[in-house]
């Protein structure tokens, strides 16, 4: 599978389920937002956070790894492919979907060793 690390450094922001999306979350290329009775989650790029604000509940430090490409529905264990290795070598994640395809958020401190890992299982890195 094709893979490529996306260049800036990811946030996630964990804000009460029932405040308006902020317009900074939306302020990038790539970002989620996800709204669930319990919170509204947002990940997007870390210099889209305003530095004005503090926020209760924010992880920082994230590589983004893209799955390369259209994703058939159809298909399965994509995401396992990728989350059982590097669960087998204590990399914790954080997934994403979307409708085309699959993003895995790993702490920049383990990109290489994600990196490594998912090369040795057959994955190809497609990076610039």
């Amino acid at each position: 599978m094709k893979l490529k690390i996306l260049d800036p450094i990811f946030s996630i922001v964990k804000i009460p389920p029932t405040e308006a999306i902020p317009s900074w979350a939306a302020s990038s290329d790539v970002f989620s937002i996800t709204r669930t009775s319990e919170e509204l989650s947002i990940v997007c790029p870390a210099e889209c956070l305003p530095a004005d604000e503090e926020f209760k509940e924010v992880e920082g430090g994230w590589k983004c790894i893209k799955v390369e490409g259209v994703l058939d529905f159809g298909l399965t264990g994509i995401l396992a492919s990728l989350a059982n290795p590097l669960a087998e070598n204590q990399i914790s994640i954080f997934a994403l979907s979307t409708y085309n395809t699959d993003y895995l958020l790993v702490k920049n401190h383990s990109i290489e060793k994600a990196k490594f890992v998912l090369e040795k299982e057959g994955h190809s890195f497609n990076n610039i």
